[in-house]
């Protein structure tokens, strides 16, 4: 099994940036896709990026792309999620989760192991 903690939400001002983190532990990490999802107040929880297990493939919604990046560091444990020119629609749980499955990242289903989640809220 692997271990996910995610850490970097925070507030933030419309047009900011953040970089979440997440650190996995247990089983090797290079063994899993990585995705990251989120949930805002009232909603279902969406896919929003993922990753192939070297990140070299890379996949996000419509509505981050050129404005959010997912990147993993393999050697660290690590999956990122860079968002630049956030939007107070962007206010959300922010959740990392992992694939023993290298298909169907978009989908909640896929994933098997998720972290407790992290905050990014829009300080507008």
């Amino acid at each position: 099994q692997v271990q996910l903690q995610e850490s970097g939400g925070g507030l933030v001002q419309a047009g900011g940036s953040l970089r979440l983190s997440c650190a996995a532990s247990g089983r090797p990490f290079s063994y899993y896709a990585m995705g990251w999802f989120r949930q805002a107040p009232g909603k279902e929880r969406e896919f929003v990026a993922a990753s192939n297990l070297s990140g070299g493939s890379t996949y996000s919604t419509d509505s981050v792309k050129g404005r959010f990046t997912i990147s993993r560091d393999n050697a660290k444990n690590t999956v990122y999620l860079q968002m630049n020119s956030l939007k107070p629609e962007d206010t959300a749980v922010y959740y990392c989760d992992a694939s023993v499955r290298l298909e169907g990242l978009r989908y909640e289903d896929t994933y098997g192991y998720w972290g407790q989640g992290t905050q990014v809220t829009d300080s507008s």
